[in-house]
């Protein structure tokens, strides 16, 4: 290429000395001149450019070292903006190309090297002038940045941006013929990244656990039958039950096997009045308690169930002044009954639950 440039001409010991070091600082943004073109003829002047060229793709090594990945959009533009500079550096590209790509690799190594944002990376000036050509590969990419699996897409997404600005280089300087090259360098870029982004698995947001469950609250519950509503005086075995006892009875083992899922303790207890002697009653109610006890596995009720008799240690109703007799055994009657107590966890309440 047969291009003029207007730089500030430099002498070659300032060019090896000065510009090759701003071009690996990091703080400093510009790659550093490169030989002027017109001294590109000596060993020394080209060695110097290479030099320049080692050392910046040194830095890109050691960001990716560092674990910046190759894939990184950041580190890949740094690699395609070194790469154009390079290619038309070797072609002999006497324009400010080369310079001018060389320098935004640089900027974009410095960002990330210092961690600073934004990140010159995320323009792509039309360096030297470029035409701007293709605004649909433009927009493709512009798309790309903001699609779910640009991740993926990256690498693609940025150097198909810079083979762009490439090939609008080309078309300036030489016409279609020369940018034809890359053009096609940058629709395979964007058909590539399009297929990259599709295929990207989307990292979706983990869904919050299903709520645990509060376990299962034990119950208790105590049921009391009117032992009159059972038994005739002073009767106490299973054939004795009367047939609203046996009602009654078959009610609440209903009760048991419906409205619960898990039945942990259960106990039968019969209770007398004061009437008669405590050997007596003691008898009657442990009896009593064997009878309902008997009466329920009839019905299915496989549970263990403890049976006692507490006889008339545990009156409800004390009834001191009441008499005559007949008044005395009314006033008496919650004594005589049969508690049944049991822990367990309830399935649906029913309507028989107490409160």
């Amino acid at each position: 290429m047969k291009f003029t440039q207007k730089l500030t001409l430099i002498s070659m010991a300032s060019l090896l000395t000065v510009g090759l070091a701003q071009a690996v600082t990091p703080a400093a943004a510009p790659a550093g001149p490169l030989a002027l073109p017109e001294a590109r003829i000596s060993d020394q002047a080209v060695s110097g450019d290479q030099q320049a060229y080692r050392l910046l793709q040194e830095r890109i090594k050691k960001l990716n070292d560092g674990g910046v990945r190759v894939g990184d959009y950041y580190l890949s533009k740094a690699q395609c903006w070194l790469d154009v500079s390079y290619h038309e550096y070797t072609r002999n590209d006497r324009s400010d190309f080369p310079l001018q790509a060389l320098q935004e690799s640089a900027k974009i190594v410095a960002a990330l090297e210092s961690g600073s944002r934004p990140n010159p990376g995320d323009d792509t000036p039309l360096v030297n002038g470029a035409t701007r050509l293709r605004e649909d590969l433009w927009r493709d990419f512009a798309q790309l940045h903001q699609s779910t699996g640009f991740a993926c897409a990256a690498q693609k997404v940025a150097c198909g941006e810079v083979e762009l600005v490439h090939a609008g280089n080309e078309y300036k300087q030489q016409g279609w013929r020369h940018a034809n090259p890359y053009v096609q360098l940058a629709e395979d870029a964007q058909a590539a990244a399009q297929s990259a982004a599709a295929a990207c698995p989307v990292d979706r947001p983990t869904p919050p656990p299903e709520p645990v469950p509060p376990p299962p609250r034990i119950e208790h519950e105590r049921i009391t039958l009117d032992m009159d509503a059972l038994f005739p005086f002073d009767k106490a075995g299973p054939n004795d039950l009367l047939p609203q006892g046996a009602a009654k009875i078959r009610e609440l083992a209903a009760h048991l096997k419906q409205g619960y899922v898990q039945i942990d303790t259960l106990s039968v207890t019969g209770h007398t009045d004061r009437l008669g002697s405590d050997a007596y009653n003691q008898a009657l109610s442990e009896k009593r308690a064997l009878a309902v006890k008997q009466f329920l596995r009839e019905q299915g009720i496989t549970n263990v169930i403890s049976a006692y008799g507490k006889g008339k240690s545990v009156p409800v109703a004390a009834c001191d002044k009441v008499a005559p007799r007949a008044a005395l055994i009314a006033c008496l009657q919650p004594n005589r009954r049969v508690e049944i107590e049991l822990t367990g966890i309830k399935s649906v309440p029913l309507a028989t639950d107490k409160p």
